[in-house]
């Protein structure tokens, strides 16, 4: 049997995460219906799956399986989902479309778009909490509290303060990284680290490396965010192109300029293969998301 192509694999990983997610949501009929069913509406039907592809990839160099793999890919997507309804709020970024279509609160309302990101944050740790996805239950808790780190204000949501803390100020290279570390990079840096933990145990050296493949990985992705909001349109992005300039944030290509913005997200794929290089095929897929990651047009 011949080996599935990057895309082939990449459609199938989605598919099955999407129905993953399906099967992980309460169903609208549920009480109380209107938040089951604005969950959702922020999770399925859109996105590129980011995190759960990169759990999935990960978790090819150690051998995990695609169930375990699937569930902890539900919780960084339902992190990751909840983020996005809170940040596209009046009261932070206050943007009308995400995955091209209305914002949570703008179809439901604010009151709801708050509770639907509450929600969805609880409903990831006790999806990752409530089945095995390693074979150390000591090793699951660590899991537990990595993604909770990941997460919180030494995390993803840390570097959104920071982040509203910034609008209208020039940060240096320096800052700006240390920010988007944490906003950006705090979750696709862990979904690295969670999918290899899923499977076999890797020895210290291996699993540093893996670290900073996840926290390159996490700076390119966010570099290459910032690129498309300057030169993409709103029908290509499916959220608002142009939002960082016009809300006067601090951005890559604000302090780098576009050329060499892409040169450093060039620079930082590289440094992310060669570290890749040593783990042999079953870093394929990784090698080949990283490079996704970094030519994507969307």
């Amino acid at each position: 049997m011949s080996t599935p192509s990057f895309s082939q694999w990449m459609t199938h990983i989605q598919e099955r995460m999407e129905s993953a997610l399906d099967r992980a949501l309460p169903v609208p009929a549920i009480t109380p219906t209107r938040l089951h069913e604005a969950m959702r509406y922020a999770v399925l039907g859109g996105g590129k799956r980011v995190r759960p592809l990169l759990v999935h990839a990960a978790g090819d160099i150690s051998g995990a399986t695609p169930e375990r793999l699937d569930r902890v890919g539900c919780a960084l997507e339902m992190i990751h989902a909840y983020s996005l309804v809170h940040d596209d709020m009046p009261c932070m970024d206050d943007d009308t479309l995400r995955r091209g279509k209305p914002t949570v609160h703008v179809q439901f309302d604010d009151a709801t778009a708050l509770l639907v990101g509450d929600a969805l944050q609880t409903l990831a740790f006790q999806h990752l909490a409530e089945a095995p996805v390693s074979d150390d239950p000591q090793r699951q808790l660590g899991m537990l509290r990595q993604l909770a780190i990941a997460s919180g204000s030494r995390g993803m949501a840390g570097g959104q303060a920071i982040d509203l803390a910034s609008v209208g100020l020039q940060l240096n290279l320096s800052e700006l990284e240390f920010m988007h570390i944490h906003k950006t990079g705090a979750l696709i840096r862990a979904a690295v680290g969670l999918g290899v933990q899923c499977g076999r145990n890797l020895n210290d050296d291996e699993m540093t490396s893996l670290d900073h493949v996840g926290k390159v990985i996490g700076l390119l992705f966010q570099i290459v965010d910032d690129i498309l909001d300057a030169e993409a349109d709103t029908a290509t992005l499916g959220k608002t192109a142009g939002k960082d300039a016009a809300n006067d944030k601090p951005t890559y290509v604000s302090l780098l300029g576009v050329t060499r913005a892409r040169a450093l997200a060039e620079e930082m794929c590289q440094d992310a293969l060669d570290r890749l290089a040593a783990f042999g095929e079953p870093a394929r897929r990784l090698s080949e998301l990283t490079r996704f990651i970094v030519h994507r047009q969307f």
